[in-house]
């Protein structure tokens, strides 16, 4: 049970006064909450100020830089509203003080309410940002506006925070502060040694400070406060994880007795010798599988660097010791070419693969069940179909799932739930830094594929401006012509009042018009199969250009596929970019990748296409990304944080990182059911940062 202490902080956010559906709404968009019912109090102190305003500047009317946030103290002179009948112009009132005078600038003014706020002859204190046109100051729509007698009522330092359409500065601030009220004092749950070390204030103490910043000091990443609360983030994150690794290990895993029978016949079968670092990672799963202890390996591996061998040598040994293997996709086009990847090598060694994803209905389907419930199907291939309660398996001994950041902790959490407690590998193209695992999945061993299969060429990357696309097009229309297979990568599937970008369905007409043969379209709001049709006539050859949204970026595999255009390669992470060049350069012809890009380009962004053009190391370009970016874009997750982290960000807290896990490590050891006083206090810290479903974990044991 959550404790009591807690339960103002998770009322829901419409129990603030002055927060109704529609103000709940939009702070729920704000946050990411996935509906208004997940949204809580609690969320809103988590939402830190980026910037502040600071109104101590008070140089005078004269002395205010253009563009500077100023306060100006002076008295009302006069009113001049815009013509009747001439709605657009704007309102204006004029103020002076000792140095001169300045116009405060209203548009779209209803009513005279001005005359109230502004009244002649009296002296207002008005903060705002200062334009200067013409030699003259103005101020547009200032953010104050208070009479001098009443000026202890005009915060002199506030923080900004980050905002969504529809929400003002104001409302949210004032639902902030309703938050803070509700801010109990809390057990300590760090180590006193570690927060006499860091300088550490108490959790109350930090919220409140990082809410009422009395300097740009306050508002730096390294501020104390935001050192503290970082801190608790990283030790809720590494604690439940090691909570599940606990309780995951006590589930004691089915020794698996490989005995090489199979996997002879598939490396038999094989056209090339696998690398060496597939070779150590078959070693270590092997090695793994055959303790009591259940495996939970990650493997990395970069874009074609023969990750599909390695799972399907690690389900092969599963089978040997008599049991059952499930792949698990992300989506349906990525399992079912999985099934065309090692539906012959299976076959070569005469093991029996199934393929289930949601699209799987009907008879079909009971079929097929019928067959994993039986252990007649010895590898199952599919999506989060697979690990629905309808499906049930006679003797499942391992599990291994691809694109790891789309299939996250919880998840796993759920599958072993179920009762399911088979090994696990975990795979992911994406390479990601240490610091990155270890927030992301410090509860799982990691290998690593480091080189490319041989017979790879590498791919020529060119950086080219937008105003060359004609060119580009052109020399596609030859290559086509030439029967060379092509990729045009759109950021966007239609065009958008919002943004100027080409859409994948623009961009599609008008290179059927240019390039004179059928060409493809793919995009996420197409249906499965409408997909699949899409990608197979590629594949085939009936088309010869697909034009497609990131959709392909993962594991789409059409070996002869020689040319990678993207538009826009400025708007893409390093790290999606470079997964998307891994589309081609598949077979035996030399590739190429075009970046078209929208100039003029900043200095991060020409470093991080300088980045991709002059490296194919995957490992190499992700650290980079995360020093240029921030690791939310890595992993996919819009915000900027690490998954699931508010305040904590591995560029600014990366040491701490690594304090939190050996915190948490010695909190299991010490205390493995956190019965002790600080092991309550920590439970209060896993209630606070929501991680309740590892503290379920607990109470399971």
């Amino acid at each position: 049970m959550r404790p009591a202490l807690l339960d103002p902080l998770f009322s829901a956010v419409s129990s603030l006064g002055g927060v109704g559906p529609k103000l709940a709404k939009l702070i729920a968009t704000l946050i990411g909450s996935e509906s208004v019912e997940e949204c809580r109090v609690i969320d809103l102190l988590f939402v830190a100020p980026t910037r502040l305003i600071d109104r101590r500047n008070q140089p005078g009317i004269a002395l205010s830089p253009n563009g500077a946030i100023v306060t100006v103290t002076g008295r009302v002179d006069r009113h001049q509203p815009p013509p009747a009948g001439n709605r657009n112009m704007p309102y204006r009132v004029f103020l002076h003080d000792d140095t001169g005078e300045l116009a405060l600038t209203f548009f779209h003014v209803r009513g005279n309410w001005l005359d109230a706020a502004l009244p002649i002859d009296e002296t207002m204190m008005v903060s705002g940002k200062i334009d200067w046109f013409n030699g003259r100051p103005s101020m547009v729509h200032p953010d104050y506006m208070v009479k001098a007698s009443e000026a202890g009522n005009l915060p002199l330092v506030e923080p900004v925070y980050p905002l969504t359409a529809g929400l003002s500065a104001k409302v949210l601030k004032r639902a902030i502060e309703q938050a803070l009220e509700r801010l109990p004092e809390m057990p300590e749950w760090i180590d006193a040694a570690l927060l006499t070390r860091e300088g550490f204030a108490g959790v109350h103490d930090s919220l409140i400070r990082l809410h009422h910043p009395r300097d740009e000091m306050d508002i730096d990443p390294q501020a104390p406060s935001r050192r503290r609360l970082a801190y608790d983030e990283f030790l809720a994150g590494q604690l439940s994880l090691a909570l599940v690794r606990q309780r995951l290990r006590k589930v004691s895993g089915t020794p698996i007795r490989a005995t090489g029978e199979l996997s002879a016949k598939i490396l038999a079968a094989l056209p090339f010798t696998p690398t060496r670092s597939q070779s150590e990672a078959i070693a270590d799963i092997l090695k793994d599988m055959a303790g009591d202890t259940r495996m939970l390996r990650l493997l990395q591996g970069d874009v074609g660097a023969g990750k599909t061998l390695v799972a399907l040598l690690s389900m092969a040994a599963a089978i040997e010791s008599g049991g059952q293997a499930v792949l698990m996709a992300p989506t349906e086009i990525l399992a079912r070419q999985h099934f065309a990847t090692i539906a012959p090598l299976a076959a070569a060694a005469g093991i029996t693969v199934e393929v289930l994803t949601g699209r799987t209905k009907g008879k079909e389907r009971e079929a097929i069940t019928e067959r994993i419930a039986s252990g007649q199907a010895q590898i199952v291939i599919g999506t989060h179909a697979l690990f629905q309660d309808s499906v049930s398996y006679r003797n499942l001994l391992i599990a291994v799932v691809d694109e790891q950041h789309r299939f996250g902790v919880h998840q796993r959490l759920r599958l072993t739930a179920k009762g399911i407690s088979p090994h696990m590998l975990v795979m992911t193209a994406t390479p990601i830094p240490r610091t990155l695992v270890l927030a992301a999945f410090g509860d799982m061993d990691v290998s690593k594929l480091t080189e490319k299969p041989a017979g790879r060429k590498p791919i020529q990357t060119v950086t080219v401006p937008m105003e060359r696309t004609k060119e580009i097009v052109e020399r596609l229309r030859v290559a086509v012509a030439e029967g060379k297979k092509a990729y045009w990568i759109c950021p966007l599937v239609e065009e958008s009042d919002t943004s100027d970008l080409m859409s994948a369905e623009e961009r599609h007409a008008v290179l059927v018009n240019a390039i004179g043969a059928p060409v493809g379209l793919v995009h996420g709001r197409m249906t499965g199969p409408e997909k699949d049709a899409a990608m197979l006539s590629f594949k085939s050859g009936e088309t010869r250009l697909l034009v497609a949204t990131t959709v392909v970026e993962v594991g789409v595999d059409v070996p002869d596929a020689s040319i990678m255009v993207i538009e826009h390669a400025e708007r893409f992470g390093l790290a999606q970019l470079h997964q998307l060049r891994g589309r081609v350069g598949r077979g035996a012809e030399a590739s190429t990748c075009i970046l078209l890009y929208k100039g003029p380009l900043g200095e991060t962004g020409r470093a991080r296409l300088s980045i991709l053009r002059d490296s194919e190391d995957g490992f190499l370009i992700a650290e980079e990304d995360l020093k240029l970016r921030g690791e939310g874009e890595l992993l996919g997750t819009r915000q900027s944080g690490t998954p699931g982290f508010r305040i904590a960000s591995l560029e600014a807290h990366g040491d701490l990182l690594e304090i939190a896990r050996k915190d948490a490590a010695y909190m299991i050891d010490r205390d493995p059911e956190l019965s002790s006083a600080r092991g309550e206090a920590l439970r209060v810290m896993l209630y606070l940062y929501r991680r309740d479903e590892a503290i379920r974990f607990l109470r399971a044991g």
